[in-house]
């Protein structure tokens, strides 16, 4: 893994990896969607072939616990976790042998909804009983996610997670305040709880008990944890793989059911680009600031006042490379719980394949804009022949 002292101006000592330097740490962020995680592991699979580990994983709900997997086992053995996972919620069968897809997958859709999947969810009938009263002892869910957490005490090391060999930051959303927080390993210890408040997305998940509050999935807040490690504190050079989930960009509908697929997308798609020009914005100031310094007469550099200013300054770069997960045959509306075998084994190629692309273009080879704190490089995921 890379290393760097925590320190605003310094340059990053490059991580080893099969493919090349990288110039800065290494960051994993992933946002949230269901059984379109299955995409983050393929991602991560082509990372860890090219030699490349993350020092630093981000997630919101199936990403943190993809991230949980990868960050809570040393590196020989996150592949055959994650794969574990995966093959645990993966729902096996076809009611019509394949003749009549579109019926196969309304049949899962409904026995997903009405029998849960064993390793993940269970249904609470007695929630179906009256939705507008209150449930006894039960959180107000419609599902119980305890054979979640039977799963993830499993696959996770939390000893080995806490020793932090990798940084780990899960995303929650407080119910009562409504507030986005970041828990990290980096600050206090992390454990089951914490990856199941970030994955309590409700109706259908109980929100989990953290330090006297309850907390929700952090991606009906803010889907794509970017945030996080661009507001981060030391700021590192950092190349950042984001693995997109949701696609910010698409056709316009044709349909009813195109259009409630498509505002999903876009919902939950998270406004990623915004906040990364917002970012770009920032971060260009600070380097303008850095630049600034050397106008100042070296007489007054020293004065209190001045060092405080010239502090929001820094020369840090972050170079973002966005996995942009393609459109499969069949996606629709309920494309979040496709937890069938095949669906699950296409959305790993894609995200192995669309990784391996980008790895072999490595555009961080490309020395930034001085002037500019943020490069991006998209992947084109269309490109993917699993996409057709």
């Amino acid at each position: 893994m890379a290393t760097q002292a925590p320190d605003d101006h310094a340059a990053g000592a490059p991580g080893q990896a099969a493919c090349g330097t990288l110039p800065g740490q290494v960051v994993f962020v992933l946002q949230g969607g269901g059984a379109l995680g299955a995409y983050q592991a393929g991602v991560y699979e082509a990372l860890h072939e090219a030699q490349i580990e993350p020092e630093w994983v981000i997630g919101t709900s199936i990403g943190a616990i993809n991230g949980a997997i990868i960050a809570g086992n040393p590196p020989e053995q996150r592949i055959e976790r994650l794969k574990h996972f995966w093959d645990q919620v993966a729902y096996h069968g076809s009611a019509t042998a394949g003749w009549l897809p579109f019926l196969d997958a309304w049949l899962r859709n409904v026995s997903i909804m009405t029998r849960g999947i064993p390793a993940f969810f269970a249904p609470r009938p007695s929630a179906l009983l009256g939705l507008h009263e209150p449930d006894g002892m039960w959180p107000a869910a419609l599902y119980s996610t305890q054979p979640l957490r039977e799963t993830l005490l499993s696959l996770i090391d939390f000893a080995y997670l806490n020793n932090q060999q990798t940084r780990l930051t899960v995303g929650a959303v407080s119910v009562g305040s409504g507030r986005m927080r970041y828990f990290t390993n980096r600050d206090a210890p992390l454990d089951v709880d914490h990856i199941m408040a970030s994955a309590a997305f409700p109706p259908g998940f109980p929100s989990v008990r953290l330090e006297g509050e309850t907390w929700w999935d952090g991606g009906i807040y803010s889907n794509t944890p970017l945030e996080a490690v661009l507001d981060d504190h030391p700021r590192r050079d950092s190349v950042i793989f984001a693995v997109q989930l949701w696609p910010a960009h698409g056709p316009e509908p044709k349909s009813v059911w195109q259009a409630m697929s498509r505002q999903r997308d876009i919902q939950y798609s998270s406004r990623a680009e915004s906040h990364l020009e917002r970012q770009k914005q920032i971060h260009r100031l600070r380097h303008v600031i850095r630049e600034l310094e050397h106008y100042i007469p070296a007489e007054q550099r020293d004065a209190a006042e001045v060092r405080e200013l010239l502090g929001w300054g820094c020369g840090t770069t972050m170079q973002v490379i966005e996995l942009d997960a393609p459109r499969l045959t069949g996606d629709d509306l309920h494309k979040d719980i496709d937890f069938s075998a095949g669906g699950i084994q296409r959305r790993w190629k894609a995200g192995y394949e669309n990784t391996v692309r980008m790895l072999e273009k490595a555009p961080w080879r490309e020395p930034p804009d001085p002037m500019e704190g943020i490069a991006v490089y998209r992947s084109d995921p269309e490109a993917d022949p699993t996409a057709r």
